[in-house]
């Protein structure tokens, strides 16, 4: 297995989740095989407890692991599908240490940070990077780990210290050491200061890594002078300094670092020249340039309760935009707090604020609400799954990948996926439709046209009379990929451009 870590100093967001799946793009089109690992050095066990105003929003996996939105970059960047296991926390790895410590396999030893924690997290990378996430047999070839957070966190001191073992165990020819630093212009003198990084490089060597290449993140091309001023100071040839500067969108860093030669340098230093092809990003390419020229956008209203920060709705802005490229179109965001509808609509707007609640009455019922919100709602329409927990949050929820069966072929949602029997996606809730007022909500023209296994459990509805009002219980916007949109947001934007008659009917043989 051959290994690249990717390391960040000066400030944290510099982009190291898109650098390191940039780079996995990259060497997935010379021919070699992929596989990602995330270390978030904080003590949760996972992503799952936090709220995303701390790291953005919670990815689910197809097993049920909540981890760092870093890996559905990896994701969709990669095409692959991975694993709990590909993201590693603090809190794992002590809690598998502490287990082994409570069970005597130590035989009455000392359990410290050296050697036990950082051999755990050696045998952590070892054995998950080994595992195919690409759908074929046998391990990948190279495994791009990303290590959060910045150089010098005391957090990620173990983990420095057992990548400093790991490199030092598999040998030059076998890893490959990025670091991402910022190179940034003061105001008032204009200039590329390279200050940050060679301190930032500096504190790494003396934690014991040197890296063979520095990911210089800038808002301009890095000057040639600046490229000569890191190589002497960093140790690093100007020819391992890359620079990712700033780009009209996030699908053109594979191709600045295509451009720059990266592959090739990364390629030699792995020993693995002999074994690849040139890349080959013509998709890709096209895929970004597309998107620059397009002048035509969809206007998108998005709700929610987190909309201060738009990395909790990272997916979703992300399937929105595969969606809409693919059908030539940009996406124009409004974001909207769930907080600003509450009582001004009813004062700034009235009858636009009774026309929505006279939509919402179906039924007439009064105190209707969710269990979440009034546990002793006189009509639950929304109730707490019989399974939960209430005293546990973490990994409580119904999670991961879970069958679907569509009841009709009738309806929007088979059409749109070309009438199969069943879709499986990937889940997260405690709460469910009540099973007992379903037959009521259907009399009113609401249709349920998705149901798990059982039949129990509300998976999907539908309004017919409606140009597009679709609901679902899963959440289609995890396992959508650049090229590849979910079904449903596709079906969003087709029908917010006038053009979802005409697909069903040109797609209703389910032909492409």
């Amino acid at each position: 297995m051959k290994y690249v870590l990717i390391t960040g100093g000066v400030v944290s967001g510099l982009g190291k989740g898109v650098t390191a799946s940039s780079i996995g793009v990259v060497l997935k089109a010379c021919g070699l095989r992929l596989t990602s690992i995330k270390i978030d050095p904080y003590l949760n066990t996972d992503a799952g407890t936090m709220s995303p105003f701390e790291h953005g929003e919670v990815f689910v996996l197809d097993d049920g692991g909540e981890v760092d939105l870093d890996l559905g970059n990896y994701e969709r960047f990669l095409d692959v599908r991975l694993t709990r296991d590909n993201n590693i926390t603090t809190g794992k790895i002590y809690q598998s240490v502490l287990e082994k410590e409570r069970k005597g396999d130590y035989l009455g030893k000392t359990v410290q940070v050296v050697p036990h924690i950082t051999d755990a997290i050696k045998d952590w990378i070892e054995s998950v990077s080994a595992i195919p996430v690409d759908g074929k047999a046998g391990p990948a070839d190279v495994c791009v780990i990303e290590l959060g957070g910045t150089v010098g966190d005391i957090e990620s001191m173990p983990f420095i210290e057992a990548l400093r073992q790991l490199y030092f165990s598999k040998g030059p020819d076998n890893f490959c050491l990025i670091h991402v630093s910022l190179v940034p212009v003061l105001g008032v003198v204009g200039e590329q200061k390279t200050k940050p990084t060679q301190h930032s490089v500096r504190e790494l060597r003396a934690l014991g890594l040197t890296p063979h290449f520095l990911a210089c993140r800038s808002a301009q091309p890095l000057l040639e002078n600046t490229k000569q001023k890191l190589s002497q100071f960093c140790q690093v040839p100007v020819a391992n300094i890359l620079n990712i500067h700033d780009v009209p969108n996030i699908w053109h860093v594979p191709l600045v670092l295509r451009n720059q030669n990266a592959h090739e340098a990364i390629l030699k230093q792995l020993a693995l020249l002999g074994v690849a092809t040139p890349p080959n990003l013509q998709e890709w390419t096209a895929r970004a340039e597309n998107f620059d020229n397009l002048t035509n956008s969809v206007k998108i209203a998005m709700v929610g309760k987190y909309v201060g920060l738009t990395d909790s709705y990272l997916s979703v802005v992300k399937s929105l935009l595969h969606a809409c490229t693919s059908l030539s179109f940009k996406p124009s965001i409004e974001w909207i707090a769930a907080s600003d509808l509450e009582d001004e609509s009813a004062k700034l707007t009235p009858e636009a604020h009774t026309k929505a609640w006279e939509t919402l009455r179906i039924l007439g019922w009064k105190g209707a609400n969710s269990t979440e919100f009034d546990e002793h709602a006189p009509n639950p329409v929304v109730i707490f799954m019989p399974e939960g927990s209430r005293t546990h949050m973490g990994s409580t929820m119904r999670l991961g990948s879970r069958r679907t069966l569509l009841q009709t072929s009738d309806c929007i949602t088979a059409k749109l996926c070309h009438n199969p029997e069943y879709v499986d996606e990937r889940h997260r809730h405690r709460y469910e439709v009540n099973p007992e007022v379903v037959g009521d909500l259907e009399k009113t023209g609401l249709r349920f046209v998705g149901k798990d296994e059982t039949g129990q459990r509300m998976e999907i509805l539908e309004l017919q009379s409606h140009p597009f009002y679709v609901g679902v219980q899963f959440h289609p916007e995890y396992k959508s990929r650049p090229g590849k949109p979910s079904a449903l947001f596709l079906g969003l934007i087709l029908a917010a451009t006038g053009k979802l008659e005409a697909y069903v009917k040109t797609h209703q043989n389910g032909s492409i």
